[in-house]
């Protein structure tokens, strides 16, 4: 700007307002005071003041602190927490629930994993079995042993049917005639009527059983399809399983690898822990209730064991449903005395089971309470139905587990940290480094070089 020798300011220097791109608005500083009690500054100095610099840059007034209290911003900001970890779950739930014919298979697969390694371990380093024979012999030999049972419990159910149906035709018989004797007086006509209804009700819905019939067709295709999945992947896994988790741990940032790992070791030793005891605890409420059955001459007393045994991996529900099956066939073959002794064998099985074994036993391997058990099988069976309810608990026990590892609180110090992840580029690079390490073999000196420079 501008200034004559007389001290007054050439007018075509002056810069109009709001000329310049954010340039503050001044005013001339006077020798007379500014209402501040002071002197203003001598020549031609400009002052720049709040209100002058807020209105040049179009700041608006900010909203006071306490217009919104503390724990209201707070809670606002755990409630949008919530809702954004509410809609991740939905639509992970969501993906598991549209690929559950490969999700649920892979599921069972770790399972059978877990159970098989020990013995893929055993065969490997004992027997110097090849990796691939060791996972192969152990995979053909749970095959064997579940098709061994199943022809046991199958041939026991073939030989003991004829008798079971006439035992239930004769029971049947004594109901109807108890109608007709007992207290409720039921005429022949009355019971024939009734008869005749339920036949009707039967002919009418005969649509809807077919339906049934048909989805329980698929349901049978979606089993073999998934058994077969299921062994697939197992024979994998005891193969290639520690190449397979190294792909995966690759994916992550570098930083979070080796803490993963080991967080993936803990939680597949909760796994195993889980597997082991719930066979264990399957395996005595079979043994107690198929010898109940046996002492009482309770027909088809094997396969109900077998039923027992597969029920019991099913939490709470399962016991109930195959504790019911054994009290009925006892029942209807031996009568109501019969019946009810068996109730009360199911009621003692069961209640050692849920009030000694699961705690004692579950407790150690899990580290769940009993309450947290029975709501996360709640939770499972609205959400998943029946495969929840199954997965449940060991998903919980996992996650548990590998959320405590991630907060310093390690459940499994004894494992150490000597087995470490190696750090490997993911995606593209990964799989030829993967597949090159395959082809040489024996030459794990090209291998760094492959991998030198990588961060």
């Amino acid at each position: 700007m501008g200034v004559d020798p007389q001290g007054t300011t050439d007018p075509h220097d002056a810069v109009a307002p709001g000329e310049g791109e954010g340039a503050p608005s001044a005013t001339p500083a006077t020798d007379e005071p500014q209402g501040t009690g002071e002197p203003s500054t001598t020549g031609h100095a400009f002052r720049v003041t709040s209100q002058t610099l807020g209105a040049a840059t179009g700041a608006r007034p900010r909203v006071g602190a306490d217009a919104v209290a503390g724990s209201v911003r707070s809670a606002a900001a755990w409630a949008w927490r919530f809702l954004a970890i509410a809609l991740g779950l939905a639509v992970v739930f969501s993906i598991i629930a549209y690929l559950k014919v490969i999700v649920v298979p892979v599921a069972i697969a770790l399972l059978l994993t877990v159970l098989l390694q020990p013995l893929a371990t055993f065969l490997r380093v004992r027997l110097r079995f090849a990796v691939g024979l060791a996972a192969a012999t152990s995979v053909i030999g749970l095959i064997a042993a579940i098709c061994g049972l199943v022809f046991i419990a199958g041939n026991e159910i073939l030989k003991g049917f004829s008798d079971l149906r006439d035992k239930a035709t004769e029971g049947l018989q004594q109901g109807l005639d108890w109608l007709s004797t007992g207290p409720l007086g039921l005429d022949s006509t009355t019971i024939e009527k009734y008869l005749d209804d339920a036949l009707a009700a039967i002919e009418k819905n005969t649509g809807t059983l077919l339906s049934g019939a048909l989805s329980v067709t698929t349901t049978v295709g979606q089993v073999l399809a998934g058994a077969v999945i299921a062994l697939f992947c197992t024979l994998f896994f005891l193969m290639d399983g520690r190449r397979i988790w190294s792909w995966v741990v690759g994916l992550l940032p570098r930083h979070t690898r080796e803490r993963t790992h080991q967080a993936g070791r803990r939680g597949l030793v909760t796994l195993a822990s889980y597997a082991r005891t719930q066979i264990l605890v399957a395996f005595i409420d079979a043994v107690g209730i198929g010898a109940g059955a046996a002492i009482l001459g309770v027909p088809l007393a094997l396969p109900l064991a077998v039923l027992v045994f597969i029920g019991s991996f099913v939490p709470f529900v399962g016991a109930i449903f195959t504790g019911a099956m054994a009290v009925l066939v006892a029942l209807v073959a031996n009568g109501w005395p019969a019946g009810l002794i068996m109730l009360g064998v199911v009621l003692l099985v069961q209640q050692i089971e849920s009030n000694v074994l699961q705690p004692w036993l579950m407790g150690q391997a899990v580290s769940m309470h009993p309450v947290a058990v029975l709501l996360v099988v709640t939770g499972g069976t609205l959400v998943a139905g029946i495969v929840g309810a199954l997965f449940a608990v060991p998903i919980a026990a996992v996650l548990n587990t590998v959320v405590l590892y991630f907060h310093g609180h390690d459940k499994f110090p004894e494992l150490g940290f000597d087995d470490h992840m190696s750090l490997r580029p993911a995606g593209r690079r990964a799989v030829m480094i993967t597949s090159a390490e395959h082809l040489v073999g024996d030459a794990p000196g090209e291998l760094p070089q492959a991998t030198k420079g990588d961060s």
